[in-house]
């Protein structure tokens, strides 16, 4: 239990910070002492916590999407405080949710074995650490979420996709994107928060039965030890994502480039000197 919790404490710390909540979920568990895993099952419900942060926190902007989105689209009814912005929001967050969906479906086994090498973790968190350092340091700033295009939409979506793969980081691809595409820092976060909703809590659903189909067989953490897990991202995470919006309003993102670079450097030392298994 005390590993799981810490384990949750780190998802908590991790998930909205662009340095990959999944790698150090996936490295952190080589130094406990069950030296093992974690796995990708744990990994998606313990995302369920920290998702659950965001929807508290940004409870206003998802409602009022997703009332106008009903309202219009399935309801056929229009509302004069509901704007056609929210409603196009809605679609475009469907949108960007899709290629994850369709990816994640396609190498689920590869997500579970072949991506968490720490091997290749390791150079993923270091190469999407320049990537977001270039982003970052020469995009425009010139755009908000109230002009997001479809194919913007879909770029964010596919960004997003990427952090199939533990290292890249969700929040870090999408803010990476959404610098190259010229969004505001805060923008790019913001919509890189809402994004993330559909895709986090489908995956975690889904694993979450699974997990409870199978047991706890062949699971490292009992099915309690992962509730206890989620319970304690979900409140370190709101605490994490308050801090990250101040942050941001006046920092640039140069702190986590320097992490990521500086971790996956010391992940790719230990592995060469067979300190640790890939």
């Amino acid at each position: 239990m005390f590993e799981a919790l810490f384990l949750g404490l780190i998802q908590g710390l991790t998930e909205f910070l662009p340095i990959s909540s999944s790698a150090h979920l996936r490295i952190t568990g080589e130094f406990l002492p069950s030296a093992s895993d974690p796995g990708a099952t744990f990994t998606a419900i313990t995302q369920i916590g920290t998702e659950l942060a965001v929807l508290i926190y940004f409870r206003r902007d998802i409602m009022r999407i997703a009332s106008a989105w009903i309202n219009r689209v399935l309801l056929r009814r229009s509302r004069i405080e509901e704007s056609a912005q929210d409603v196009r929001l809605g679609w475009l967050i469907i949108l960007g949710s899709l290629p994850i969906v369709i990816l994640g479906y396609l190498f689920q086994e590869n997500i579970r074995n072949t991506f968490r090498s720490l091997w290749l973790i390791a150079i993923v968190m270091i190469v999407f650490g320049i990537v977001l350092g270039i982003a970052d340091r020469f995009g425009k700033s010139q755009r908000d979420i109230s002009t997001l295009s479809s194919g913007h939409g879909l770029a964010y979506g596919f960004a997003q996709a990427l952090a199939l793969v533990p290292g890249v980081s969700r929040s870090g691809a999408t803010i990476a994107m959404g610098r190259t595409l010229g969004y505001t820092r805060e923008s790019a976060l913001r919509y890189s928060f809402l994004l993330a909703v559909p895709a986090v809590f489908g995956s975690g659903f889904y694993e979450l039965q699974g997990a409870i189909s199978d047991g706890d067989n062949n699971a490292p953490y009992t099915l309690i030890e992962t509730f206890g897990a989620t319970l304690v991202a979900f409140i370190v995470g709101y605490v994490v994502i308050a801090w990250l919006m101040k942050f941001i309003a006046t920092r640039s993102f140069m702190p986590f480039i320097v992490y990521r670079i500086a971790l996956g450097t010391l992940i790719l030392i230990l592995l060469a000197t067979g300190v640790i298994n890939a």
